[in-house]
């Protein structure tokens, strides 16, 4: 996969709208949300499976048990990419497969698994890129303290080196962790989320854990040979007329992870907020330096802004620490079926204010789709609401590449229908229909849309 900097886009004669000469086209997903095979082939428990089986906790209390089967079936999974012309496929490996309590020697048939899954991505054309931590942390580390545990963060490291030592030779794309943002303050400050605990301090120590974890993988990797790699981070451009709310959850939402990663710190305004929460006593001398040590790209991945609003007496958001009196007020847009609104400009924003406040680092979109109820008529989806939402997400990707920003590449979310988390699989973000039935795979409207994008490289 190359990642050229060049910016040659042409609006053509024809009407395309093209992207730079190089730019990656792909689709990713998530271990836990596809794979199945949970207790198969010497995987241990993770922190998904333990929270899917705790009542109330996810949507029907459906498991990613079973999800979409990728684990036996992923031969044809790939032949579906290649099928779509896709550049890059990002995937996550599954810590728990790879050490089943979290530590100690590899689990070689864990480590097989993902042997042959990348060898069949280059079999058939497709690059991959490899996330290291997509939420499924070993139940074992969280029974002693997870990411609030600095320990965690010291055995992230030892199991990135193991997978790097077997994938190095045919994957050169690597990011750290996805989403610690969720990982920290949807598991640990809020509870919606795995391992479901919800103290607004633990949301701080385990971001700061979460972001050692990334500093000492990082060190890994680059001993092991490792020649790119980054971070994904979920970030929104936060919307409203209080320059005050806005800068809080700004802080709270993108700054906690951008400027130690970028920076080597961590804003100021918001460890002072932080204060009435923790001590920051976790943080020990010489790990802002390890934090932020250069990465080679950002993987960005972008749903929607926040909009807030200045009110008086509103109690914390508890996704936010420290967020009193201030409003999440619906803005006036369509929805998705998560009830997210669609505002593609925000990712125009996004982009250009990353590129112009952390210059230097190139941008990749990770994550980008839309959920929506998807309806299967006479073998089809026409599913019209995707296809907008990719459309104008792309038109803004697009405009942000002409402001100057430097975007690498675009990564739909998903290529599958799966397990959607707390939503259980009420959710579809796939751009393949997947019948869980029959695990029967349809490529909907917007899957062969896409196709035609990567094909031209442009709209």
């Amino acid at each position: 996969m190359t990642m050229s900097a060049e910016q040659s886009y042409v609006l053509e004669d024809s009407g395309v709208l093209r992207f730079p000469e190089g730019f990656v086209w792909g689709a990713a997903t998530a271990a836990y949300q596809i794979e199945g095979a949970a207790r198969e082939d010497g995987r241990g428990p993770s922190i998904w499976d333990t929270f899917s089986r705790t009542s109330g906790k996810v949507h029907a209390g459906h498991t990613g048990d079973v999800a979409c089967d990728h684990y036996h079936r992923y031969p044809d999974d790939v032949r579906l990419m290649g099928d779509l012309g896709l550049h890059a496929y990002r995937f996550s490996i599954s810590w728990p497969r790879i050490q089943p309590d979290g530590s100690g020697p590899a689990n070689p048939r864990g480590l097989d698994f993902y042997d042959r899954l990348v060898d069949e991505l280059h079999g058939t054309g497709i690059t991959p890129i490899v996330t290291l931590y997509h939420w499924d942390l070993p139940q074992t580390l969280e029974d002693r303290g997870g990411w609030t545990n600095r320990e965690t963060a010291e055995r992230f490291a030892e199991y990135a080196a193991i997978v790097h030592a077997r994938l190095g030779d045919r994957v050169e794309t690597w990011t750290t962790l996805n989403e610690p943002w969720c990982s920290a303050f949807l598991g640990y400050a809020s509870g919606i989320h795995a391992p479901g605990r919800s103290e607004p301090g633990l949301g701080f120590a385990a971001t700061h854990h979460l972001l050692l974890g990334h500093g000492l993988a990082v060190k890994a990797l680059r001993a092991g040979g490792a020649s790119r790699i980054g971070i994904t981070l979920n970030l929104a451009p936060v919307l409203g007329d209080d320059g005050e709310a806005a800068s809080i959850v700004d802080g709270l939402q993108n700054r906690i992870f951008l400027d130690p990663v970028l920076r080597g710190k961590y804003p100021a305004d918001v460890v002072e907020r932080a204060g009435r929460f923790t001590d920051w006593s976790f943080v020990e001398d010489g790990d802002l330096e390890i934090i932020g040590q250069p990465v080679d790209l950002l993987g960005v991945n972008y749903y929607h802004p926040q909009t807030v609003a200045a009110r008086t007496g509103e109690p914390a958001n508890p996704v936010y620490p420290g967020s009193e009196g201030i409003a999440f007020p619906r803005p006036d847009a369509p929805r998705t079926a998560m009830g997210w609104p669609v505002q593609p400009s925000g990712l125009t924003d996004l982009l250009v204010r990353l590129s112009r406040d952390y210059p230097g680092t190139p941008l990749i979109i990770t994550e980008n789709g839309a959920a929506f109820d998807d309806v299967v008529e006479d073998g089809r989806i026409h599913d019209a609401g995707r296809l907008s939402y990719l459309d104008g997400h792309l038109r803004a990707a697009h405009a942000a590449i002409e402001a100057g920003a430097d975007l690498r590449g675009y990564l739909v979310w998903s290529l599958l229908d799966n397990f959607e988390w707390a939503e259980g699989y009420g959710k579809r973000f796939g751009v393949v229909h997947v019948d869980y039935a029959t695990q029967n795979r349809t490529p909907k409207d917007s899957a062969l849309w896409y196709r035609d994008v990567v094909r031209r490289n442009g709209l």
